[in-house]
């Protein structure tokens, strides 16, 4: 199985948070690959900046260098796809991932029960 992590499971992983599931943990283990948006590491990056996310960014940069994460960039078709999504979540960067795994298609790994709804592809954890 091939999965794209949301802004949330990649900080617990990167943090080995006890927030991440077993069930998540076992997914994680088994994926063939794992792949990180461009879209998390933005979401990241604003909401150091607003002071809502304490976190060094030099410490996610190496974790993702030391990690078999694979990155994925925002493409043409994931706006596309993005422009035909239903308005069932609010949050742009969660509605981007959403478009991106769609498009990829890749299982989006997240614990944001309103994504669900979007796509079978969608796993809450």
């Amino acid at each position: 199985m091939k999965l794209l992590l949301d802004t949330h499971i990649l900080l617990w992983v990167m943090q080995d948070a006890p927030q991440l599931s077993l069930a998540a943990r076992r997914l994680l283990d088994e994926a063939d690959t794992l792949h990180v948006s461009t879209v998390s590491l933005w979401e990241v990056a604003i909401k150091r900046n607003l002071g809502k996310l304490r976190l060094d960014p030099d410490a996610l940069d190496a974790h993702l260098a030391a990690s078999p994460v694979q990155p994925l960039a925002i493409e043409w078709t994931h706006a596309r796809r993005l422009r035909s999504l239903p308005a069932l979540h609010g949050d742009p960067f969660d509605r981007m991932l959403v478009a991106q795994a769609m498009s990829e298609p890749l299982h989006l790994l997240t614990h944001d029960a309103a994504l669900v709804p979007y796509s079978d592809l969608v796993i809450l954890v």
